[in-house]
């Protein structure tokens, strides 16, 4: 039998997640399209930011987690014995809610995941294009040797945006990467977004409906279950058909401030 060919970024199927006896998260099933934006919303405590790290084993790092089901890339799942979460991370990049530079230059930022991956090439040329993917270049380019902590806070975030695609990921996951920001450097993060969607798949947690609504193609709902307090997939669709013609009764709620 041909092994069927994965059009899809990451597929998740049957996915649930544990923090020790607790099951933070269960039965996920989703298909995150390539090279558009996803986003995940949902009220707090939904599991947003739990089911967003369950894409490249960053949960991996907590003690006494696991996870059963599967989140395929390219046909295999990553959570597999055989699979280096490492060489996850490294195709799976991932922004952070705060921006988090490295107390280092600027140059050093970008050029760390870099280096310690063994690249090989020309790391200014790589320094430069991966500031210009991240829409920093010319704001930056004649400091490249001052600290990256000197940057404003839409700056740093932009800067970690470089750092995550220096390292040449196929997909960027960003978990809330505004929340922190004005309104203007917000916009300026959308903008980028958009742009380098042309290149990547990008998945964001966001709690803020109108970013959603401007920034993504897809939109995932999530919400809390009455019953066991597990986080719930509700309805996973275009953005325009779960803002406008919502299928379930709690999206709508959801969307429209009723809820949550």
């Amino acid at each position: 039998m041909m092994e069927r060919e994965h059009t899809m970024a990451l597929e998740v199927r049957e996915m649930d997640f544990y923090y020790g006896s607790f099951r933070a998260v269960k039965n996920v099933n989703l298909d995150i399209e390539p090279r558009k934006i996803t986003a995940i919303i949902g009220p707090s405590g939904c599991g947003k930011s739990t089911v967003i790290r369950c894409f490249n084993r960053m949960n991996d790092l907590i003690p006494g987690t696991r996870l059963t089901g599967e989140v395929l890339f390219h046909g295999q799942n990553i959570y597999a014995t055989d699979v280096d979460p490492v060489q996850i991370r490294r195709l799976i990049g991932m922004v952070f809610q705060k921006p988090n530079p490295f107390p280092k230059s600027i140059y050093e930022n970008v050029a760390w995941g870099a280096r310690i991956n063994g690249f090989t090439g020309n790391m200014d040329d790589l320094v430069e294009e991966s500031l210009s993917q991240a829409a920093l270049w010319d704001e930056v380019k004649d400091s490249l040797s001052k600290s990256a902590l000197a940057l404003s806070g839409g700056q740093q975030q932009r800067l970690c945006i470089a750092r995550a695609l220096a390292v040449k990921p196929e997909i960027i996951l960003m978990d809330e990467p505004c929340s922190a920001l004005d309104p203007i450097a917000t916009l300026k993060i959308e903008d980028l977004m958009r742009e380098l969607s042309v290149h990547y798949t990008i998945i964001i947690v966001t709690h803020n409906m109108q970013q959603a609504a401007r920034a993504s193609d897809y939109t995932a709902f999530f919400t809390m279950d009455t019953t066991d307090r597990a986080g719930l997939l509700v309805e996973y669709g275009e953005t325009n058909q779960i803002f406008t013609n919502p299928k379930d009764q709690r999206t709508e709620d959801y969307i429209t401030g009723r809820f949550g």
